[in-house]
């Protein structure tokens, strides 16, 4: 992939955020001392006066966005996976999803690839911790267009939204004219062997496993699955009826991730076997980002490994 252009997340979020603001004037943005890193000062230089930097007080920050859309506006609450789901766990729960306000966090930074800054900023949990809030939708792009068309939905959407972005440049592989929905999987490609089904920057990667899959005489349902709650249960059963086995990708603990969204709805409607390959729950180090994810399987060869493992002993 290395003709292909890419471009990290984090800097879509920002430049959706710029964009967004031209016309939606209730649109404010909030960080918290991040705003060069979370990429939300493309929004300030723009839109200076609609820009708040809360500093390094990410639960206040929280608060401060809840009491923004109680008053009507649409506040973009923004930092690190680990301090947005983590640190203010309490004040997203409490502030704005038992009230159900309509906040958008946009989190980045999230998982393995944050790399050098190691373990505690590596946030392998927050799609876990997000889930369980009562009527919060989870998201998270694959690359640059579906970030861009993420955020403008979220902020179309009426309710609490929690998306994850990344810090690495990944691949693009969407055109312009790709249709994003809330709560809706991206079919890649058809097949009956065997259902991948990822999310995040392991679609990229997912896409090279397909590839090679293919290469090797296996006929691979490619799912890219964006939005993590609500699930798309419609597409995952049908993943599961053409193939009877399923490998969910995922750069987040495989406990309360992708892979368990996917395992419950399988397990209540049509049980198959179900490999998730995710970090295995431990904690990550530091180091480059590109040699973290190789190190913990969350890479192109890893995923055929897996796959080609699960068809052999469903045999």
């Amino acid at each position: 992939m290395a003709d292909i252009k890419k471009v990290a997340t984090r800097d879509s979020y920002g430049n959706a955020l710029k964009e967004l603001g031209a016309s939606a004037s209730d649109l404010v943005v909030l960080d918290a001392d991040l705003a060069g890193a979370t990429k939300t000062g493309i929004f300030q230089k723009a839109f200076p006066d609609r820009h708040f930097d809360c500093g390094i007080a990410e639960c206040n920050m929280t608060d401060v966005g809840a009491g923004l859309a109680a008053m009507g506006l649409v506040p973009f609450v923004s930092t690190f996976a680990m301090f947005a789901a983590g640190r203010a766990y309490e004040q997203v729960r409490n502030t704005i999803g038992y009230p159900h306000l309509n906040v958008k966090i946009g989190a980045t930074h999230g998982g393995i690839s944050v790399g050098e800054d190691g373990a505690s900023h590596q946030c392998c949990e927050d799609f876990a911790l997000m889930r369980t809030i009562p009527g919060m939708t989870v998201m998270c792009p694959s690359d640059d267009v579906e970030a861009r068309k993420m955020v403008k939905a979220a902020y179309e959407m009426k309710g609490p939204v929690y998306m994850r972005f990344g810090r690495a440049a990944t691949p693009v592989f969407h055109s312009e004219d790709y249709k994003f929905e809330i709560g809706k999987g991206e079919v890649l490609n058809e097949g009956t062997d065997v259902a991948i089904i990822a999310t995040g920057i392991m679609v990229p990667e997912a896409i090279e496993a397909c590839k090679t899959l293919q290469d090797k005489g296996v006929s691979v349902y490619l799912i890219n699955m964006p939005t993590i709650k609500p699930i798309d249960e419609k597409l995952i059963l049908d993943a599961a009826e053409k193939c009877g086995k399923i490998v969910t990708v995922e750069e987040h603990n495989i406990i309360g991730g992708l892979g368990e969204a996917v395992c419950s709805v399988l397990a209540e409607n049509h049980p198959v076997p179900v490999k998730r390959v995710g970090v295995n729950d431990e904690f990550g180090h530091s180091g480059p980002a590109g040699e973290l994810l190789k190190a913990f399987g969350l890479c192109a060869d890893n995923i055929v490994e897996q796959a080609l493992a699960l068809i052999e002993k469903t045999k």
